[in-house]
């Protein structure tokens, strides 16, 4: 018989995270741009954010609401109620950038021989349905972006949620805390102690392209996790 008395038992591996923005970071521009402002809120992508921006300054209110808002406003205006099944196929089809398609097979290929167990998340402003839509979706643990309320015939009425530059952070703490919803504000609150922590921040790595993720990665950094800053060439 073989002798395993002072053989090591096998270590489970660790966990770490890498943590993407989507529109600007995986795909070019915004999956609104793809079908959805042009086909059916009928307008032009700089005359649609334009607006956006007018109304957020006009009215002292968020950008993320008023564009979803706006959305809203122009498909009725068309007679054409938002669905989740329409906003699943406005982003069927994202410009995503060159090679995508194999990293996420090689970079968990790279995690596993390194002792890791490697999770991939999305913090996105953007349109959860329409990232619900892409070919990607399957490979993320959890996607958090804003999204909208259903009524009882499956149109679309209001916001749910709505991510901007500051409370994308949030949604790294409920990473970092295992509390992997948006309606909890009890246990994303709740005191835990760092070694209880589901997931420590230096095990996380951000991936952003733009202003709105700055605050997410300098807080990850400043925790001892890393940032990267990505554009297209």
């Amino acid at each position: 018989m073989a002798d395993t008395a002072h053989r090591k038992p096998r270590r489970e591996p660790l966990r770490a995270a890498i943590i993407y923005d989507f529109d600007g970071t995986l795909a070019r521009g915004n999956l609104q741009e793809r079908s959805f402002i042009p086909d059916i809120a009928g307008m032009k992508h700089a005359d649609f954010w334009m607006e956006v921006k007018r109304l957020a300054k006009a009215e002292d209110a968020d950008e993320i609401l008023v564009y979803m808002h706006l959305m809203l406003d122009r498909a009725r205006a068309a007679g054409r109620p938002v669905t989740r099944a329409q906003l699943q196929d406005s982003g069927k089809d994202p410009d995503f950038f060159d090679g995508l398609d194999h990293w996420f097979d090689r970079v968990d290929a790279f995690a596993d021989d390194l002792g890791l167990a490697l999770d991939h998340y999305i913090v996105s402003s953007g349109i959860y349905e329409m990232i619900e839509g892409c070919p990607l979706f399957p490979r993320f643990r959890n996607v958090f972006a804003s999204r909208f309320l259903y009524d009882k015939n499956g149109e679309a009425k209001w916001p749910s949620v709505a991510i901007n530059y500051t409370t994308k952070t949030q949604f790294l703490f409920r990473i970092n805390k295992g509390i992997e919803n948006v309606y909890d504000t009890e246990a994303i609150n709740r005191w835990m102690h760092n070694d209880a922590r589901e997931l420590p921040f230096e095990r996380m790595i951000f991936i952003g392209d733009g202003d709105t993720d700055i605050p997410s990665m300098k807080m990850v950094a400043s925790q001892g996790g890393c940032a990267i800053a990505v554009l297209d060439p």
